[in-house]
């Protein structure tokens, strides 16, 4: 009996994980379709929509936890799966962009380096609030928890605003198409004067956000039951809480984020592939102020050592990747880049570190 359900847990946790990577390539199109059509461009679509739908699962499972007041899941989930995704883009600078050169030599903007920024930031107020911890609470949270997540959505305007500033070249998409009035009455009055091609896009936006609606419900369920059925195997195989949190959880609920990332790469959409990383991962500290609203009590104060040690190798990792797209170089060794070589070995040794903690 034990055998079979072993089985079976392990059948449902695959399927979870096909969902996830199907409905994950087709919400990369649907966002790329949507933000081009509304010209908000490919970062914003990364850091907002993204972002936050490739994250409904560790929004989940956070959500649970500080119900049930199991800290130690919703703190290694959030600070764990931002050092996993971080590692992400070297899967995307392998299998996404291949050989043409780099991740970080494709997408390098200043939007990307300010949503890198934002990552360290956040990243260390979380360090602050552990060692310098507030009595005082706002509706339950303190005012770390606030300013986090205040300072997230500062960033997305901030971004918005570079964004206009700089006016990056975007390219486009067969699917997609300029929705400026006077190129739309040309279009009707001239090479379309029955109006046909107009409805047609106006049925491929709409089906757009049809995909998004369904894929972001299906990321969510499948993501908890991936949750779930890796929680009580790693349980029979002896795995502790900390190190399942941190690894194994934080791999599971990254596969959106991996198959958005390599489909966003293999449309060329570079920003969009990095700003889903590094905007998802300003995201998640402010789950802080979720679970805080939900248990009543602050959880920043509950770190232990092995969190603050996973939340210096996110900021580490995500310092490696800001540099790489400072200078972004062409030098290419197995199809990654120099940074995503650096990043990739310093996880491997700071998870064998975290193992010995």
């Amino acid at each position: 009996m034990l055998i079979q359900s072993s089985w079976l847990l392990g059948g449902i946790f695959l399927a979870c994980a096909t969902l996830i990577w199907i409905f994950g390539i087709r919400l990369t199109k649907a966002i790329d379709t949507i933000v081009h059509h509304y010209g908000w461009g490919e970062a914003i679509g990364g850091i907002v929509f993204l972002a936050i739908i490739t994250n409904l699962p560790e929004i989940a499972i956070t959500a649970v936890a500080a119900y049930q007041h199991e800290y130690v899941i919703a703190i290694s989930n959030i600070l764990g799966g931002i050092a996993i995704q971080t590692v992400v883009l070297v899967l995307i600078d392998a299998f996404g962009v291949g050989k043409r050169a780099p991740l970080t030599h494709k997408g390098h903007s200043s939007i990307l380096q300010v949503e890198g920024w934002t990552v360290v930031i956040i990243l260390t107020i979380v360090l602050v609030a552990n060692k310098l911890p507030i009595e005082y609470k706002l509706l339950r949270a303190t005012p770390y928890e606030w300013f986090m997540t205040a300072l997230w959505i500062g960033s997305i305007f901030w971004t918005k605003h570079l964004y206009n500033i700089h006016a990056l070249k975007k390219q486009r998409k067969i699917s997609t198409v300029d929705f400026n009035t006077n190129t739309i009455l040309d279009k009707l009055s001239h090479s379309d004067p029955t109006g046909v091609k107009h409805i047609k896009k106006v049925q491929t936006i709409s089906s757009a956000i049809l995909i998004v609606v369904i894929g972001a419900i299906i990321t969510l369920f499948a993501g908890y039951g991936i949750e779930v059925s890796g929680e009580i195997l790693s349980k029979r195989w002896g795995i502790s809480g900390v190190l399942f949190g941190s690894t194994i959880l934080a791999f599971c609920t990254a596969l959106p984020e991996i198959s958005t990332g390599i489909a966003s790469a293999k449309i060329r959409d570079y920003e969009m592939a990095v700003s889903d990383i590094f905007g998802g991962n300003a995201f998640l500290p402010s789950l802080f102020l979720m679970a805080a609203l939900i248990s009543g009590d602050s959880i920043l104060p509950h770190l232990q050592f092995s969190d603050i040690y996973l939340t210096y190798v996110g900021i580490g990792l995500t310092l490696i990747y800001i540099a790489g797209m400072k200078w972004h170089s062409k030098r290419q060794y197995f199809n990654l880049g120099i940074d995503s070589i650096v990043v990739l070995v310093l996880y491997i040794l700071s998870i064998v570190g975290l193992i010995y903690i």
